[in-house]
């Protein structure tokens, strides 16, 4: 009985460690930090109920991943189709307004988000230059939307095929 237990703590301890070794592997791929998972639009387990919002700023918006580092909240957007050698910069002002959203709901700046692609994470560190960008991003978004009538500000036949406003565009590719 006693050889039988003994073997059984070991094959149980082979598993365990099996298991840790398959977590890193599979971390290590996601090119994610290893953190604490605090909040995720992408899956169940810690979903984040609501989206983060600022009614002084009219932004609202859910990053698909929200990891805590010691006492920082990171954002994390995933784009998991996209491969590039530079993020794009659609891409880059969307993390930069989930990194202004956190600092508005939370009273805490982020030091940095995370974008990550098919095969690349990129860092976007949080300063004021990018605060300023979203804030500057979302003063003309507001403009644009109280004018008249606004310029296509693409070549992109794809952009428009998917655009709300393509039955009422006179630019319209598509």
């Amino acid at each position: 009985m006693g050889k039988l237990m003994a073997g059984l703590g070991l094959v149980l301890i082979l598993c365990a460690v099996s298991i840790l070794a398959l977590a890193m592997i599979l971390r290590r791929r996601s090119g994610l930090p290893w953190a604490r998972v605090v909040a995720t639009d992408a899956g169940t387990q810690h979903r984040l109920e609501r989206p983060l919002f600022s009614a002084r700023l009219g932004l609202t918006g859910k990053p698909d991943y929200i990891l805590q580092r010691g006492q920082a909240l990171i954002p994390v957007e995933v784009k998991p189709n996209r491969r590039a050698s530079k993020p794009y910069p659609s891409d880059l002002i969307q993390l930069a307004a989930y990194l202004v959203l956190l600092e508005e709901t939370t009273g805490t700046a982020p030091p940095y988000g995370l974008l990550r692609y098919t095969d690349t994470t990129f860092q976007l560190r949080y300063t004021a230059t990018v605060r300023d960008e979203v804030l500057a991003t979302l003063d003309e978004m507001r403009d644009l939307l109280a004018a008249a009538d606004v310029a296509r500000n693409h070549d992109e036949a794809a952009r428009c095929r998917g655009c709300g406003f393509r039955a009422q565009c006179d630019d319209a590719l598509a």
